[in-house]
């Protein structure tokens, strides 16, 4: 069973928009310009079409909606079905816009309410313009907007609810895995100081035992036989206990773990992404198939590029990662940051190690400061 809720994608979202739209058009358009009435039907125009954009631009939306309510208000004194945009944008700013903007957007519908009441009051003639007349008209539409607003505002609040659940599982774990990594590398630091004491004492012996022989068989060669035979004892025990330590640090490692490729460059441009590099990314999809070398080359040279733009290109610069795969496979990684004016010593090997890389493949690889600013890397590794 799915344990992920139901949504529907961009492509879903597009085409809702599309007939949300077209319906309000379709009944607000047609129908009025059908009943003679033309001004009503291209406000109604006015007020739908905005609504395209109401995901990407919600706060705008809505102030071209509200202006165009407005000024519907000002020419119409009935109702007409372009007004059904109102509180979709109104839903919307409450669902994808900051606080302040929903609460604003809220308080705008509000007081539309009570222009809209008075309107259609004079414009039905339905009596005299007073509280008890404007009441019913007045709490009808407040009560939709509110309703719009408050599904916006929950739906926004869940958004956020999830979010901060599923930050927290992928925190626990980083933990988690940090934990095992710290274990393992204590482990592995204890064994290291077992070899070490290993091998420095039976080394050790073994030195003092040799010079010892050395100037003993000048005068007794019956000496240096027996110490050569403590020399080939402390040596053999040394070298079974090295190995046994060597076993340890090899348990659990079956030596054919992937390399890297073409395909996990996309994890190196979501880490990055997630250490707050901005960074936009033109790759293959699905990703063809290279050799393995030429691919673990390619994904070294993004990795290495991405790093030093993090050392070197200062805050704030945005990054350009480009993986095109025909006769060769081609890398770009291109940034806009300080360039030629980034400090650095001179001594960093991260060009050279992809320079070599890239020769190793019968490739190329051009890196320096890019005309206009920032620092380029551009590699072609030939299949």
């Amino acid at each position: 069973m799915d344990e992920h809720p139901w949504r529907l994608g961009p492509r879903a979202r597009l085409w809702f928009d599309r007939l949300l739209v077209g319906v309000v058009l379709v009944l607000g358009g047609v129908g009025h310009a059908a009943a003679g009435q033309p001004v009503a039907a291209l406000l109604t125009v006015v007020e739908a079409v905005p609504l395209l954009w109401r995901r990407r631009h919600p706060w705008p939306v809505f102030l071209a909606v509200a202006g165009a309510s407005v000024l519907q208000a000002a020419v119409e004194a009935e109702p007409i079905v372009g007004q059904l945009a109102f509180p979709v944008a109104v839903y919307s700013v409450a669902r994808w816009s900051p606080r302040w903007q929903s609460v604003t957007a809220l308080l705008v519908g509000y007081a539309g309410a009570v222009v809209a009441a008075v309107r259609w009051i004079l414009g039905f003639g339905a009596g005299e313009l007073t509280v008890a007349n404007l009441a019913p008209y007045t709490v009808t539409i407040s009560a939709i907007v509110t309703a719009a607003w408050a599904l916006g505002f929950a739906a926004q609040e869940r958004e956020r609810y999830v979010a901060s659940l599923v930050a927290r599982a992928e925190q626990a774990e980083r933990m988690a895995e940090r934990e095992v990594e710290l274990a393992a590398r204590d482990e592995r630091s204890r064994i290291a100081r077992e070899m070490h004491d290993v091998v420095a004492h039976g080394l050790s012996v073994i030195v003092i035992q040799a010079d010892g022989a050395r100037y003993a068989a000048a005068k007794d060669p019956g000496v240096a036989v027996g110490t050569l035979e403590t020399i080939s004892t402390t040596g053999r025990e040394a070298l079974t206990e090295m190995r046994r330590l060597l076993g340890l640090l090899r348990d659990g490692d079956t030596g054919v773990a992937p390399q890297p490729g073409l395909g996990d460059v996309r994890h190196l441009v979501d880490e990055a992404r997630a250490a707050g590099t901005r960074v936009e990314a033109d790759l293959p999809a699905p990703v063809p198939e290279v050799p393995d070398g030429v691919a673990l080359a390619a994904y070294r040279i993004v990795q290495e590029a991405l790093t030093n733009v993090r050392k070197h290109a200062g805050p704030g610069a945005t990054v350009r990662v480009r993986l095109a795969v025909g006769r060769a496979v081609e890398v770009e990684v291109r940034d806009d940051g300080r360039g030629a004016a980034a400090d650095t010593d001179g001594h960093g090997l991260g060009l050279a190690g992809m320079r070599e890389r890239a020769a190793v493949h019968g490739g190329t690889l051009e890196a320096g400061p890019a005309a206009g600013g920032g620092f380029a890397v551009s590699a072609r590794l030939p299949l």
